[in-house]
């Protein structure tokens, strides 16, 4: 009973933003591999969500827009353009990113925030920008924040909202970062 509560809930915050569930998209043909993470705003084409494919171990951070459809030709062609969007396994996109129709984005990849996607990314990499361009590979990236863990400040859940953050930790968190950026579970 408490599993369908919650899940009429989240149903009904869905329709209410005007948005839709992902297990409704799935109905609809939507592909999503295990371990998918879909955050608050995100669009995934809900017209055309079966030319979709997500694999495993992915992140759609806050407001990411997937779009297989471009109907920017309607008015004068009287049809949309359509591409289908695969999303390979470990794969982060961050906030407010927009993966554009007929793009192929491979395994262990990072699109950082705010990126336009429009082109296919190839694995192993690290995309940034509008457009989106390389920046780095996922190994240089991984070896990069290992290198700079060992010099700035790291904290475990009990620094996090789920893990009941209180005041004097949050004061210390702003004090420590004031220099530079920090790691937290």
């Amino acid at each position: 009973m408490k599993n369908f509560l919650i899940g009429f809930i989240r149903t009904f915050l869905y329709k209410l933003r005007g948005e839709q569930t992902t297990e409704s998209l799935i109905r609809n043909g939507l592909i999503v591999g295990t371990n998918f993470h879909r955050l608050h705003g995100c669009i995934i084409d809900p017209g055309h969500c079966w030319l979709i494919n997500i694999g495993d171990n992915v992140t759609l951070a806050p407001r990411v827009h997937i779009l297989a459809h471009d109907a920017s030709m309607c008015n004068t062609l009287g049809y949309a353009k359509i591409g289908c969007v695969t999303i390979g396994n470990n794969v982060f996109i961050g906030a407010g990113s927009i993966i554009l129709p007929n793009v192929n984005i491979g395994n262990n990849v990072v699109i950082g925030a705010g990126s336009i996607v429009s082109k296919d990314i190839p694995d192993n990499s690290v995309y940034a920008g509008n457009p989106a361009k390389l920046i780095c590979s996922m190994e240089e990236y991984i070896n990069k924040n290992k290198e700079m863990m060992k010099i700035r400040p790291c904290y475990g859940e009990e620094y996090t909202i789920r893990g009941q953050i209180n005041n004097i930790k949050k004061e210390k968190m702003v004090n420590e970062l004031s220099d530079g950026v920090g790691y937290v579970v």
